[in-house]
């Protein structure tokens, strides 16, 4: 069977699905701890394997959360947002969404001014200098409650910074309803926001219905349950509606309990539209190109598949059209030219 590997390095790659402080490298981690010796997080990056390794999805959003008490001050956000830009530039992705909650770092005391032009700083600074661009998906901490919802939906309204296209909804789901979010979701949509909340990772369908009809979501970040539900798969499938699928995410948190139990090939089957995604990527020990791997052997993908897969995600990006027409051919580009040097 041939290596992929090689091939997926070099692929140019979008993402959608990616947190923020969750992106952040055990290195950035282990020094973000050391000058925050409060912290219970490790100060090794060694150890942080350890403690990465999550018992369910509730033990994930404690560890994250102590994770997000490091980023205190605008100079962590602007050095973890840029470190992050790094990371995604050394394996090929050019376009990134990533989704930032504002409201866990200005509860803790940073001025949100100073949040907006810290990421505005490393966003502009990492496409002049990597040639990333980054987007940013501002979502709501589900498990803070309505407080959250209005903290968040004010920040991306009144401060809207300037690469802000999406309004999301992550955190647990059990317990955390999606209609009570509506009225901040109209809000965000009025705007010119586009609506992706997390739903159906850890409960039913139910979830991702509720995401679709009260928060009018056109994206779907997870999505796992949707194929206990086969006239939801035709919905998303006829409503073009991608989904924001994250293989080792789901094996890390428990919501899915083996990669070849993972529902994603039964998603293809159905005709929906997938992306492909690393959500946390080192808490849950993996990177973009690792989960392009993963989906090449569950989908039983080679090269010319592994393509397609990747424009996916800028067909379902909120990039804008020239840029998408750009990135599209840059992949037809590099696999055409990867397919001719091997001789196939």
């Amino acid at each position: 069977m041939t290596d992929l590997h090689p091939f997926i390095a070099g692929l140019p790659k979008a993402e959608l699905h990616v947190h923020h402080v969750g992106s952040a490298s055990p290195r950035i981690v282990a020094e973000l701890a050391a000058h925050h010796p409060d912290s219970k997080v490790p100060t090794d990056p060694e150890a942080l394997a350890d403690y990465f390794s999550f018992t369910d999805f509730a033990h994930f959003i404690d560890v994250y959360l102590s994770v997000v008490d490091l980023i205190r001050t605008p100079e962590d956000v602007r050095l973890l947002t840029f470190e992050v830009a790094r990371d995604m530039a050394r394996q090929n992705i050019r376009y990134a969404e990533l989704t930032v909650t504002p409201f866990s770092s200005t509860r803790r005391g940073i001025p949100e001014q100073g949040f907006m032009e810290a990421i505005e700083d490393a966003r502009k600074a990492a496409e002049a200098e990597l040639g990333v661009v980054l987007r940013w998906t501002f979502d709501i901490p589900g498990e803070a409650g309505l407080e959250a919802a209005e903290e968040t939906t004010r920040l991306a309204v009144g401060l809207r910074p300037e690469g802000l296209v999406a309004f999301g909804l992550g955190g647990p789901e059990i317990g955390v309803p999606r209609p009570q979010f509506k009225p901040y979701f109209d809000r965000a949509i009025a705007e010119g926001l586009r609506s992706v909340p997390h739903a159906g990772e850890t409960t039913g369908p139910q979830t991702i219905w509720d995401a679709l009809t009260e928060l009018r979501a056109e994206r779907i970040g997870h999505g796992t349950s949707a194929t206990q539900d086969l006239r939801l798969l035709d919905h998303l499938a006829e409503h073009r509606i991608p989904l924001e699928v994250c293989p080792t995410s789901n094996i890390a948190t428990r919501a899915v309990t083996d990669l070849d139990r993972h529902p994603v090939k039964e998603m293809v089957d159905a005709g929906v539209l997938v992306t492909i995604n690393s959500d946390d990527p080192p808490m849950f020990g993996t990177d973009l190109n690792n989960e392009y791997g993963v989906a090449a052997r569950l989908l039983g993908l080679d090269e010319r598949g592994l393509a397609a897969l990747a424009k996916n995600a800028v067909e379902a990006s909120y990039l804008d059209p020239a840029g998408k027409r750009t990135l599209a051919a840059e992949i037809d580009t590099y696999t055409t030219s990867w397919l001719e040097g091997t001789g196939r």
